[in-house]
């Protein structure tokens, strides 16, 4: 999954109460049945799974595009001419604490990925926002341990609101000594 900005500190804490602000820009999304609250439960599922943390109530918002944009945002921000399943974007800390960020999904390509995985685009797409979540929150997927350390977050958060282990085929794969 792609992520966007450096890390940094976590600025919240698990449970703090979460304001989720939700753009569309991409009429895909209305006809893939995605409510608002299925997305505020994703944000706030990964809040409740990360670590405790310092901090109080905070926003975020969450952006729901196409892979058009996505692309230009991917091109500008990472250097890369390819539409992408999640950007994160975290908020300057010094500016504005309360405010966590942006999360951008892309439509077209979360649908292909949820049909080529096999799972619901519902399921995937909270994947998705935990995931961008988490970046958010600091947590990055760079290095091996970190990379657990995120997944074993995002099963927490995933299960936590009903969504099965999308990491389970893979880990069941490595244990057997064959490649997922």
């Amino acid at each position: 999954m792609a992520d966007g900005g450096p890390s940094r500190k976590r600025p919240t804490a698990a449970g703090a109460p979460l304001e989720v602000e939700i753009v569309r820009h991409e009429s895909g999304w209305a006809r893939a049945q995605m409510t608002d609250a299925l997305l505020r439960q994703a944000a706030r599922a990964a809040l409740r799974a990360a670590p405790p943390l310092s901090g109080g109530a905070c926003r975020v918002t969450l952006v729901l595009t196409g892979d058009a944009e996505m692309r230009d945002l991917n091109r500008v921000w990472r250097g890369k001419d390819e539409a992408t399943n999640v950007l994160s974007f975290p908020a300057d800390a010094v500016r504005d604490r309360g405010f966590l960020g942006d999360l951008v999904l892309a439509y077209e390509t979360a649908r292909k990925e949820a049909h080529a995985q096999g799972v619901p685009l519902a399921d995937h797409v909270r994947h998705l926002v935990i995931h961008g979540m988490l970046h958010l929150l600091g947590f990055d997927h760079e290095e091996d341990e970190d990379a657990e350390r995120m997944e074993t977050i995002e099963r927490i958060a995933l299960a936590s609101i009903g969504v099965a282990d999308p990491y389970a085929e893979a880990d069941q794969a490595r244990h057997a000594g064959v490649s997922p």
